[in-house]
């Protein structure tokens, strides 16, 4: 069976690899960016240059976007020279940026006027998991459109479900992040008292990330702080936004998180301190700074 053309629309640090996975399977890949120059790894490994991301699309069966905010995924979309306008009836758009909810479910109603169809797919797993492709994928959208990409999403993550109509994997998303918001600052003064305690960081992470306290922030990110390493894997710019996301939906739906709205205001501290380029496991510099 001949495999679909697709596009990919995003080259940062989860989308690099994520396409990359998909050139190495064999996938013909048209691409858009914003700076080219962050594109030339995959145009030398076969992707083709697309100058807009309407121009990638009307080439392509499916339609992968990985950015970094819903303004930009909003552009990409339905913006002036976009997808929307350029996609093949039957074609199917897939988001694997972290969005609202609400944006896409107008994407899918808007693609729906087309007679194409519109995937919400973020993912869970940081650039680890984009880089071995182990990511956690969770989808909400058109079950035929999820049906007929499964197998694509399959190379680029290990666990991967449908949830149910548009909105509902930015859904499962914010459930995610809401979670990960909390353990953050746990992971954090654990690793603070540890250190005032003059144990050492690294033991210490290896014991107790082995039994109840064992989770991704501790075990992945915890040894990332112990040495200093503020490299992005997630960007501390984009969790803002993602827990910006998490809160105002839940407003809507009458919940007050208030374990979720004192996480924010930590990250908040830590935008003040210019850290927004840094990766999430860069809380530890602002809790360190406020325990001197």
């Amino acid at each position: 069976m001949e495999k679909p053309i697709l596009s990919w629309l995003g080259t940062g640090v989860m989308g690099e690899p994520m396409a990359g996975h998909l050139l190495k399977a064999g996938y013909d890949i048209r691409l858009f960016t914003r700076t080219r120059g962050k594109a030339e790894k995959l145009l030398k490994m076969g992707a083709q240059w697309a100058d807009s991301p309407g121009e990638a699309a009307e080439a392509s069966d499916v339609v992968f976007s990985m950015l970094g905010y819903p303004e930009e995924v909003e552009e990409v979309m339905l913006g002036e020279k976009g997808v929307r306008d350029s996609l093949k009836e039957g074609g199917v758009v897939v988001d694997m940026t972290t969005s609202s909810p609400d944006l896409a479910i107008r994407i899918a109603h808007e693609m729906e006027k087309k007679n194409s169809f519109a995937l919400d797919a973020p993912v869970s797993g940081g650039d680890v998991g984009a880089n071995n492709a182990s990511l956690a994928i969770m989808c909400g959208g058109h079950r035929p459109a999820f049906d007929q990409v499964l197998s694509i999403l399959e190379i680029l993550g290990n666990r991967i479900e449908w949830f149910g109509e548009a909105g509902s994997g930015q859904r499962v998303k914010m459930a995610n992040q809401i979670l990960i918001a909390s353990t953050m600052v746990g992971t954090v003064e654990s690793l603070l008292y540890a250190q005032r305690s003059s144990l050492d960081l690294n033991r210490v992470i290896d014991l107790i990330g082995q039994g109840a306290a064992g989770c991704w922030s501790l075990n992945q990110l915890g040894p990332r702080m112990v040495r200093g390493d503020w490299a992005p894997g997630f960007y501390i710019k984009h969790f803002i936004k993602d827990m910006g996301i998490a809160i105002e939906d839940a407003k809507r739906m009458g919940l007050d998180l208030k374990g979720l709205e004192l996480a924010l205001s930590f990250y908040e501290l830590a935008k003040k301190e210019n850290y927004l380029e840094d990766g999430t496991q860069a809380l530890f510099k602002v809790l360190a700074k406020m325990n001197p």
